[in-house]
């Protein structure tokens, strides 16, 4: 499990930056059809290239593009994919109503956007990623830093709709069919951003934080369309995210991020500690790294990082993206050192090696949506420099 790469770094954030208001007027703009993208590209580019700078002020070494070309974190994979079409007014009748983000739907008087597959599923040889991703590059090699993609689950649109919703049934017998279809389309993307230079990818999933609410386990429990067990579909979620990432496993560090939401306001939708999940996602998912929301006691205890094997990573999110309020660093300190005593009684290293494993950053990103959380950007400035302190103070000198 080895990769060419420093990834993690001991200061990491989760990839989306509020945005500057010049870009978001422009993309209004643009949305709106009152831009062009020629109009808008250099307006990004000049947002980007300060956003990067930024990061390599504050001394963080995996940059990101702030997501600035996107509206939202999933942004267009598979959108750009041949079988899956975008649907501006789906009905909340299409989905399971105890999935915690569906909730947003009925805020929005029973109806939203969404993305659904309507035919066979195959990539079509272009990257949707490739001119963020070659421009962030550029600029982080410009500041003498490494760039970091983030890009959706493989299984983003599969848990909200309801049994037999996901795709059409003349087109999929099986979810087994679905995914594998999914899992081809991956590996071509991920063959792409290999050739691009792409070393470190984040996949963001807040599905799997959704199995450890309580909510949802009841809901489907409850509901006798579902056709597998919860933990049943947990296995095939792991076996599906295997399917598209081990074959590059080798040469590009993966790290999974999980949350429990982190919409407009700072919402969240979920709470409920890791537990239940945490046996199957940190031994048999064939990622590297994990970057755990921890900054609130919604995420539980420390206890299940004893099931993480001595040779994979994570990324402590003890501080908040959220809200100006700032942690206090000593506390966040031994926060983390607490942490490494858990993942030592699972390992059998001492704490201080399996301090060596851990990194800190914010619980999740800043803008998750292209309006921002609830937090000023004097505020996110506080809180990177405050994960590269409490970095600092652990680890000393390291990147």
């Amino acid at each position: 499990m080895s990769v060419p790469v420093k990834a993690p770094f001991r200061a990491e954030h989760l990839g989306s930056l509020l945005r500057p208001k010049e870009l978001l007027v422009a993309r209004e703009e643009f949305e709106n059809g009152k831009m062009s993208e020629a109009q808008l590209d250099p307006i990004s580019d000049k947002a980007v290239a300060e956003a990067v700078k930024m990061q390599a002020d504050l001394g963080f070494h995996a940059c990101t593009d702030g997501e600035y070309r996107r509206g939202m974190f999933w942004g267009t994979f598979f959108e750009e994919l041949d079988g899956f079409k975008e649907i501006d007014n789906a009905h909340v009748s299409m989905f399971r109503d105890y999935v915690p983000d569906v909730s947003v739907f009925h805020e929005m008087g029973g109806w939203g956007w969404t993305c659904i597959c309507d035919g066979k599923i195959k990539h079509t040889g272009k990257s949707s990623l490739i001119k963020e991703w070659s421009y962030t590059r550029d600029q982080a090699a410009k500041n003498g830093r490494e760039a970091k993609l983030t890009m959706i689950s493989p299984v983003w649109y599969h848990l909200r709709f309801k049994e037999g919703n996901a795709y059409p049934a003349d087109v999929y017998s099986s979810d087994k069919e679905y995914f594998a279809d999914i899992a081809a389309a991956y590996r071509a993307e991920l063959d792409i951003l290999y050739d691009a230079g792409v070393r470190n990818i984040q996949i963001d999933d807040p599905n799997f934080a959704y199995f450890c609410s309580q909510a949802m386990i009841d809901g489907w429990a409850a509901d006798k369309d579902n056709k597998t067990t919860l933990d049943e579909l947990l296995d095939t979620y792991i076996a599906h995210y295997n399917d598209c990432f081990s074959s590059h496993a080798d040469k590009i560090h993966f790290g999974l991020h999980i949350c429990r939401g982190n919409f407009k306001g700072s919402r969240h939708f979920s709470e409920g500690g890791y537990d239940r999940i945490a046996t199957l996602l940190f031994q048999k998912l064939c990622f590297h790294t994990y970057y755990l929301e921890y900054d609130t006691e919604r995420a539980g205890g420390f206890e299940p990082l004893q099931q993480l094997p001595a040779h994979k990573r994570v990324v402590l999110g003890v501080v908040s993206s959220k809200f100006n309020t700032m942690e206090d660093k000593d506390a966040m300190v031994k926060r983390v050192r607490e942490a490494a005593q858990h993942m030592a009684k699972g390992s059998g290293e001492t704490p201080d090696q399996a301090l060596q494993r851990l990194s800190v950053s914010p619980q999740c990103g800043f803008a998750s949506h292209e309006e921002g959380n609830a937090i000023t950007w004097d505020g996110m400035v506080d809180k990177l420099k405050l994960v590269r302190a409490i970095a600092d103070d652990i680890w000393k000198a390291e990147p």
